[in-house]
Parts: structure tokens; sequence; C-alpha cells
């Protein structure tokens, strides 16, 4: 995985101080070096900004493009645009440290970082934990199996005069006298 995807590598032992813009853009052999197969295809384009200090750097991502999913509800496919961004500070010390999720520890010496990981888990988590076709919210998809939740949907019940029970008459009267 590591050769697959080294141009998400950013050498920066001989970069100046300042900030260093890259652009990437990621498909599905991007996703497929991590064993994630939820994108059916996927277009997106990502940017990273690093500033670099005397002892430390910030690291800015941002993704936005298109995925193409399966919807939730209907099982059709379509696209879905996304839009992420992360931020993390990088600082060097004695060991590789990972755990905090805005905080990067890098071992001293260390000369170049690989944020491919970290564009991996910003756009996955750009991607709604429910993706619905916009066409099942506005009503213009057409499909068997919408047709076939509408129809088993439960109906309405209508209580008619005649089945109230008149001994809860008293007890939603005391809810409406407030």
């Amino acid at each position: 995985m590591k050769n697959e995807l080294k141009e998400f590598t950013i050498p920066f032992s001989g970069l100046k101080q300042g900030k260093h813009e890259y652009g990437f853009v990621v498909d599905n052999t991007f996703f497929d070096a991590f064993g994630y197969q939820e994108f059916n295809s996927t277009t997106l384009q990502n940017e990273a900004v690093l500033n670099k200090m005397s002892n430390m750097m910030e690291l800015e991502l941002r993704t936005t493009g298109t995925v193409n999913v399966d919807c939730d509800v209907t099982g059709e496919p379509f696209d879905l645009s996304i839009e992420g961004d992360l931020k993390l500070v990088v600082k060097f010390g004695e060991f590789y440290d990972d755990e905090n999720d805005e905080i990067l520890i890098l071992p001293h010496g260390e000369h170049q970082l690989n944020i491919a990981q970290y564009v991996y888990e910003m756009s996955v988590l750009a991607v709604p934990q429910k993706k619905v076709h916009p066409g099942v919210l506005d009503g213009s998809l057409k499909s068997k199996v919408l047709d076939k939740l509408n129809e088993l949907q439960p109906k309405e019940e209508k209580t008619s005069s005649e089945d109230n029970d008149p001994r809860w008459d008293d007890l939603k009267k005391l809810l409406t006298d407030k």
C-alpha cells in the first residue's frame, strides 16, 4: 500500500518556513488501496496546505467532489456531493504518535509526511451515515422498491365517535382544560 500511495508523501525537510500548497486527485484506486469498497466511483479534488514553522507544522486538508453510492432506501446508485476538511498540528518528539485526532507527533529526524491515511479518513467521514437518493426526498424517483414501501406503509386508523370509550373522555378534557 505504501508504494501505491507515494504521491501523498510530502517531503518537508527541504522546505522553507511558510505555507506550501499541494493538490491531489482521488479516484477508486485510492480507496481500493485501503480495501474500502463502499463507493461505486469517486472523483475528489484534495488540497493540502502545509504551514512550516521553526519547531512545528500545521496541515490543513480539504476535499470536494462526488462519490457514486447506493441509496440506503432504494439501492439505486446516485452521485453524492461531499466536502470535508481536517486540521492537523504536526510536532516532533521521541517517537511516532497519532493517538490524538488533532496532533501528530513525528520522531526527530523524520523528513517526510504521508497524508494518505488522513485524506482517506476525511473523505469517508464526509459521506453522511444515511445515503438517500435526492429523488426519494423530492418524490421524483420512480422505483419498484419505493412502490412496495408505499404499499406496505401502515395506514392511519380512523377513529369514529362510536369507537371512543366514554371513560377516556373525562381524562381528555383534563388535558385541554389547562
